[in-house]
């Protein structure tokens, strides 16, 4: 009996061991496909380093940025309730025991 097999099995078979990569496939207009191959030439490397280059550069610029600096609270967004207290560092340190 014929032993029925996915090319992924038949991939781990061959390798001797599991790949750290994912093959996948898109289809690229012919023109762009061509673009593409007459860049890598020029830059004297292969499509696939081009592209892979392309696509890492890509999920790099979208990464998420941490904001620069704080979000400004001057004014305060939700007035605040009651009456306001004008009061400086000084004067709150007086009327507060600190050990």
């Amino acid at each position: 009996m014929k032993s029925l097999s996915t090319y992924l099995s038949r991939s781990f078979i061959l390798d001797g061991m599991e790949s750290k990569a994912i093959r996948t496939s898109i289809d690229l207009p012919r023109e762009l496909h061509r673009r593409v191959h007459e860049a890598a030439a020029r830059k004297g490397c292969s499509a696939r380093k081009l592209i892979l280059e392309g696509i890492e550069r890509a999920v790099e610029e979208t990464k998420a940025t941490r904001p620069k600096r704080r979000l400004k609270l001057d004014p305060p967004l939700i007035r605040p309730a009651g009456r306001r207290i004008r009061i400086t560092n000084e004067e709150a340190y007086e009327l507060i025991e600190l050990p």
